[in-house]
């Protein structure tokens, strides 16, 4: 993404460029062409007209393919047509030229008269630059210079340019708009995005049906090279060189033999899959001719079979990959089959070296250790040195393995196979993207601080509508050192900049970051209507109230855009948080519904008909976004059921949630309902009573008051305590109405006092007792104990301690607080625990004596390393640290069995809990947090102690009150 404009002067601007050259990244925030002309600037399009194309007829046909994307795009952009010059000999002013050093006879000419400089781009990885030259030749004036390194170099010069003039690489995958611009003008300097860190940088088209496979059936009739000829373009636009392509039921290279030609043509670098070896489509498998999928059983039809593939593969580009796993992405045998799978690797690259006719480590092979295969290597499998060891996460976005920090180097390196959609345990999520980019990057930090290097690939189900992780991934996989935890929530308006402009660009990244993290708090498949508690904390309403306003501010930005971008801001933006909204909202619905109806609420069948309401919005949400939207270029794309999974399987059609009906008798009864409790009054045999509100809470409550008939009555609430405040003190019901209840403190009776408020109406008159505790602040210091325990976020503590090689960074939005903290450098590692080791510091008020627990919350990080546990330390004041073992449940994930059901529940709730008790005296103390290991992400502190009174919620109750005498 290269369009964004830092807030610099011209002339600023113009320095930093030029003496910047090498510094600019993927995203390239600087942008060097501008739509005005200047000193030394060169003209692609001015005064109604344009400059010419020069490419050289013996570069690869990819590079002249992609040159005519470019003569395109400046069509597109200026309504002018670039002439491409048949003889460079022709007199010319101005001329692009565009070619790859060494395959380029024009770019060779230039480098020999040394208007390039040829050791620029001598031997560079997919390197380009961008300059201007004067008289490049005797007949032409001035050219812009695009200069590749190599095929992938040259092409990513163009599309950098594409981009720079405002040709988003979504102008077809997600529609956006290229806005039309009559001066284009190329600032001086060698404009470079230099060599990407990460060599090999890619998608995995996975879990294709029903949506992408409904799609293509419709638009290409098959996956064949029309399709991919898309996919292509999108991969190199993103800086991306690398696919494993659809693979459920598709065959890449079956399907059509151009696919595989066309991938070549385009410097597209070939894989398959995990378990798919030696360039061979699971779906070219067929058991009826071949034989069991057994290399035990049936090892020559296996040869002959990986045989073919590296045979058809011939010269392409092509990562291979090796290994085996059984028939349907499944384990091969019962425990561990090291020694089998050394035997077939073995027998792979004897196939590759007898079919290639060279050494087998010439040619580039990977080998995923993915689920079971992790534990073989784990316990000693030999894997060759040539070979790229694919490191995974855990399928939900959590890597598994990492090298050590102290690792041998190895000639194959390491790589990430990471996850933005999963079809599997606990529950397949692949319907709307549900990724934090957060999270994303602390853990592909992590992964490039411990030298996983060589190929970064993610799984991203049907591309749509997974575009923005996507972009950010391939972003940041050209160049991990530029993104950082001080500069990451840019990109959010870099990004809506480059799509939408930046009159709304803010307001954008606000929503793009918001919904994905309310996404990734219960990825929608996990939902249900008992998900978020109706009683405690508000948290139900809460939840829907927050989507709701992000609705309202998709609603505003979408009345402000113009025509062209609605398209692009529906299916980029407006959707997932309609979507999103309508079915957090569905469940809440749902629940109240159930709830109601055992109250014998009035309002039970109201909620029961707007659940089939929102049932409804969903599919009409759809249904736009397929049939409408685009003129229904998109249609089949949201036809991923979504609502009502049971299991890890996705069910066939969505299904609505459960709701109950009741008769309602005609004559008013009241009932009465209180914050925090289950049970009505007067059904229930307890007095009616609300939880304590004290100067340390949020100082409000609610009492609902509810029709059990249909004809309505009038209410009336009275209390002898001046200090209650009733937001209501009388009206009518039809059928449910909520009464705040607040305290004013200043005029409440010091310590514990109870009162009592009186509700009447339809004949009767119900007490609720109501509890205040107005304690002094005087001489507290710290998050304060309120009704038993202490809420922190962690990103607020009170002091901190580094030492000179050690930082504690904080991560907004990291997580499902308002920020996530972490500890780097990543590559120190471990870190002896004393009570000098830095630390972050919480102080809190303790109003109770005894046993405490204190509860970490981090991020469901796995341990990665084979080392003995994974640790942090923690302390009161200042005595000795303990040392806790944040993994201290097994950590092998037993794919011929079960999954530990902590990880289950972890990566659900997106979130782990660590518990450790301590004795404590009431009063102030200080919480100390150590760093022992790298890697982990602090989210929360959640302190209990014997008085705790904490309820069952899924997010928690809001911080404590921090007091700060």
């Amino acid at each position: 993404m290269n369009n964004i404009i830092k807030k610099y002067s011209f002339y600023t601007l113009l320095i930093v460029l030029i003496l910047t050259v090498q510094n600019n990244y993927a995203i390239n925030p600087n942008k060097y062409v501008t739509n005005s002309t200047t000193k030394g600037s060169f003209p692609i399009a001015t005064k109604g007209k344009i400059a010419s194309i020069l490419v050289s007829d013996n570069d690869f046909a990819g590079v002249l393919r992609v040159a005519g994307h470019l003569e395109n795009d400046l069509y597109n952009v200026t309504d002018l047509h670039a002439k491409k010059l048949e003889n460079k000999n022709q007199e010319t002013e101005n001329v692009i030229i565009i070619g790859t050093l060494g395959h380029s006879t024009i770019i060779d000419q230039l480098a020999k008269a040394g208007k390039i400089n040829a050791a620029e781009l001598t031997g560079k990885w997919e390197k380009f630059t961008t300059q201007i030259v004067e008289n490049p030749t005797k007949n032409i004036k001035r050219a812009l210079v695009i200069a590749g390194s190599d095929k992938r170099g040259t092409i990513y010069g163009m599309y950098d340019l594409s981009n720079q003039i405002g040709v988003s690489p979504w102008y077809f995958w997600a529609d956006v708009p290229v806005k039309k611009q009559s001066e284009l003008h190329v600032l001086p300097g060698i404009h470079t995005l230099g060599v990407p860190k990460v060599k090999y940088r890619g998608i995995f088209i996975n879990d294709e049906a029903p949506a992408l496979t409904g799609w293509v059936r419709e638009n290409y009739g098959k996956f064949n090279a029309k399709f991919y000829d898309k996919v292509f373009e999108l991969i190199l636009r993103l800086k991306g060189n690398y696919l494993w392509p659809a693979m459920w039921s598709e065959k890449f290279y079956a399907d059509d033999p151009q696919n595989g030609i066309l991938a070549d043509e385009y410097g597209i670098v070939m894989g398959t899959s995990h378990h798919e070896p030696l360039a061979k489509a699971h779906g070219e498998w067929n058991k009826a001719v071949n034989g069991e999928w057994d290399f035990n059983k049936n090892p020559e039809s296996l040869k002959k079979f990986w045989t073919d593939g590296i045979q058809r593969m011939g010269t392409k580009e092509t990562l291979v990959t090796i290994g085996m796993r059984g028939d349907g992405d499944e384990p091969m045998t019962e425990g561990t089959a090291i020694e089998l799978l050394e035997k077939i690797v073995k027998t792979q690259r004897e196939i590759i070296s007898n079919v290639t006719q060279k050494p087998a480590e010439e040619t580039p092979q990977i080998w995923a250790l993915y689920k079971e295969v992790q534990e073989y290597y784990d316990k000693g499998m030999q894997v060759p040195d040539d070979v790229t060891l694919l490191l995974c996460d855990d399928n939900w976005g959590n890597l598994r393995k990492l090298p050590e920090l102290n690792a041998k180097p190895r000639q194959g390196g390491f790589g990430i196979y990471y996850h933005f959609d999963y079809v599997g345990g606990p529950r397949s999520y692949k319907w709307i993207n549900t990724n934090q980019i957060e999270r994303t990057w602390e853990q592909m930090h992590l992964a490039y601080e411990h030298g996983a290097d060589k190929v970064w690939i993610v799984n991203v189900g049907d591309i749509k509508p997974m575009e923005f992780p996507i972009e950010f991934f391939l972003d940041y996989a050209w160049n991990p050192e530029y993104w950082n935890a001080a500069n990451l929530q840019d990109y959010y308006t870099q990004w809506a900049t480059a799509n939408f402009g930046a009159q709304n660009a803010n307001a954008i990244a606000e929503i793009l970051k918001m919904y994905s993290k309310y996404n990734s708090n219960r990825k929608p498949e996990l939902l249900n209507p008992s998900t978020y508690s109706l009683i405690h904390y508000n948290e139900a309403e809460n939840i829907v109230a927050n989507y709701n306003e992000l609705v309202q501010k998709a609603q505003a930005v979408n009345e402000k855009l113009s025509p062209e971008y609605k398209d692009a801001f529906y299916q980029l933006v407006f959707y997932p948080v309609l979507a999103s909204a309508n079915l957090n909202e569905l469940y809440v619905t749902a629940a109240k519904n159930n709830w109601y109806a055992s109250q014998g609420r009035a309002a039970t069948n109201q909620y029961a008909d707007k659940v089939k309401t929102l049932f409804s919005k969903d599919a009409e949400l759809s249904n736009y976004y397929q049939k409408t939207m685009a003129n229904g270029k998109w249609n089949h794309m949201m036809s991923q059921t979504h609502i009502g999974y049971t299991n890890w399987q996705d069910p066939k059609t969505n299904i609505i949630p459960e709701t109950k009906t009741i008769v309602i008798p005609e004559k008013a009864e009241m009932g009465v309902a209180v914050e925090g409790n289950t049970q009505w009054w007067p059904n229930s045999g307890e007095a009616a009573t609300l939880a304590e509100l004290s100067t340390f809470s949020n100082n409000s409550s609610y009492i609902d008051i509810f029709n059990r008939g249909s004809k309505a009555f009038d209410f009336k609430i009275t209390s002898k305590s001046n200090w209650i405040q009733i937001s209501k003190r009388k009206g009518t019901i039809a059928q449910q109405e909520r009464i705040i209840v607040k305290i004013n403190w200043k005029k409440a009776p010091k310590g514990i006092q109870t009162s009592e408020t009186i509700i009447s109406g339809a004949g009767r008159k119900i007490p609720v007792t109501i509890t205040t505790n107005n304690l002094s602040k005087d001489g507290i210091q710290g998050f304060a104990e309120n009704n038993g325990y202490i809420v922190i976020n962690a990103e607020n503590f009170s002091n901190k301690s580094e030492s000179q090689d050690f930082k504690w960074e904080v991560v907004e939005n990291l997580g499902k607080s308002n920020a996530g903290v972490i500890s780097l450098p990543i590559k120190k590692g471990r870190v002896e625990l004393t009570p000098n080791s830095p630390k972050l510091t919480y102080n809190v008020n303790f109003q109770h004596s005894g046993k405490v627990k204190v509860q970490l919350y981090f991020s469901p990080t796995i341990n990665y390393s084979t080392r003995e546990g994974f640790y942090y330390g923690l302390s009161f004041d200042n005595e000795k640290p303990s040392q806790i073992n944040y993994s201290s449940e097994p950590n092998i994930f037993d794919y011929n069995g079960k999954v530990p059901k902590y990880w289950d529940k972890n990566v659900s709730d997106n979130i782990k809990v660590i518990t450790t008790e301590f004795d404590i005296q009431e009063g102030n103390h200080t919480l100390n947090y150590f760093r022992v290991d790298e890697g982990l992400v602090l989210q929360k502190i959640i302190i209990e102690t014997e008085k705790s009174n904490l309820k069952q919620s899924y997010l928690g109750p809001p911080q404590s009150l921090n007091i700060k005498n």
